[in-house]
């Protein structure tokens, strides 16, 4: 199989869980853990892809930091390709701090590097090396956003799919998509960023909005599971019954799992099935990469 091509974000997770209660200003609160994990959609994706068994490469941006040094080691020893991975030393890495428990979490972010990617980075890339493109966070792509129509376009030109991972939009203006979406194969919102998007909260009817062009739309829905439109018609599949630690980058392994099956053809409802089992799976302990499955794991757990 040939590579993966992941583009986008990627920055150091600072994970605190199991607050007992809420900092507030002026306060100091105990937690139970800490981990350093890596972070960034795009980079959670692509660890995902690599640990069910595909070979990725992952094209971005670090600042030239102990951080950066964090992030390319951690991608390397997972067996990525990290040769399109810049380090800018005008820069510094992102760093995002979790305050997490089973319940819910909270996020402060230092964006540093994370928006820096531009689209020169990835034309740098021989796209007919790679089987297919994928990349994350499209609203926190600031300098990335008017190129990803022409990017995905060009993936196409040379042979490749695509996929997006839309990502929470911040200002939540949640404008630019559309004309991005005519060069996209599968877009991948959770429920909120579904609704926002669409203009409605009926999960078919936004489905169906989302659906223009060549657009096949996966909406993630947390607990609830997965689904999408086949034949005009809702299939949805239920969530596997996980008791969560953390939730964070489950939607990225999500993903992952879903690439897994649909780049070997697989039948839509297994592709489902493989991006709710990676997901579930993902959340057994804190950080989005450390309890990604491999493939024998998500076998397993699909075959009860």
């Amino acid at each position: 199989m040939r590579k993966i091509l992941v583009a986008g974000d990627i920055n150091v997770d600072l994970i605190c869980s199991g607050y007992q209660t809420f900092p507030a200003p002026g306060r100091e609160v105990l937690v139970d853990d800490f981990v350093m994990t890596l972070g960034g959609s795009s980079a959670i994706c692509a660890m995902g892809l690599a640990r069910l068994g595909n070979p990725v490469a992952f094209i971005g941006k670090v600042g030239a930091d102990s951080w950066g040094d964090y992030c390319i080691e951690t991608l390397r020893a997972a067996g990525i390709d990290v040769s399109g991975l810049a380090r800018d030393p005008t820069l510094r890495t992102g760093v995002t701090i979790s305050i997490t428990s089973a319940v819910d979490r909270a996020l402060v972010t230092f964006a540093g590097s994370v928006a820096a990617l531009r689209a020169a980075d990835v034309d740098a890339w021989a796209l007919d090396d790679a089987s297919h493109l994928h990349v994350s966070s499209f609203f926190l792509q600031q300098d990335l956003r008017p190129a990803f129509r022409r990017l995905f376009a060009l993936a196409h030109s040379t042979g490749l799919s695509t996929s997006l991972d839309p990502g929470f939009d911040p200002a939540e203006r949640w404008d630019g998509l559309a004309e991005t979406l005519e060069a996209v194969d599968l877009l991948f919102p959770n429920e909120v960023e579904l609704a926002a998007m669409s203009g409605t909260t009926d999960l078919a009817d936004g489905l169906r909005r989302m659906s223009k062009h060549r657009t096949r739309v996966i909406g993630k829905l947390g607990p609830r599971g997965s689904a999408t439109l086949e034949k005009d018609a809702l299939l949805e599949l239920p969530a596997f019954a996980i008791q969560p630690i953390d939730t964070t980058g489950a939607g990225d392994s999500f993903d992952a799992g879903f690439l897994h099956a649909w780049l070997r053809e697989q039948p839509i409802r297994e592709c489902l099935r493989w991006g709710s089992a990676c997901g579930a799976l993902s959340t057994r302990g804190l950080g989005g990469t450390p309890s990604q499955p491999d493939a024998a794991e998500v076998r397993a757990l699909l075959a009860t």
